[in-house]
């Protein structure tokens, strides 16, 4: 029980430190990064709760956290890459 619960505190200092870099982060790249912090500490969190109750229904869950992660992920990255395109929108 006591990895368990050095596996849920370094989880959610992991999710504090990701939760500022994405509201804080200076660039959008900083933001990604953020947003990938928090999904790795939501996964481990899950795990941990799969670990310490014994039930495979939190193993479907980090399942689903490291899709809707990986999808997010490359959906900011492909917005990050084209930019704005609309010319009337940018800034001089």
């Amino acid at each position: 029980m006591n990895l368990i619960m050095l596996f849920v505190v370094m989880a959610g200092a992991s999710a504090l430190m990701g939760a500022w870099r994405l509201l804080s982060g200076p660039t959008q790249t900083d933001r990604v990064v953020g947003l990938d912090v928090l999904f790795a500490a939501a996964i481990v969190a899950s795990l941990c709760a799969a670990w310490a109750s014994g039930r495979t229904v939190f193993l479907d869950v980090a399942i689903g956290l490291a899709l809707v992660g990986f999808v997010a992920t490359l959906a900011w990255a492909r917005m990050i890459g084209h930019g704005d395109r609309d010319p009337a929108r940018r800034r001089p």
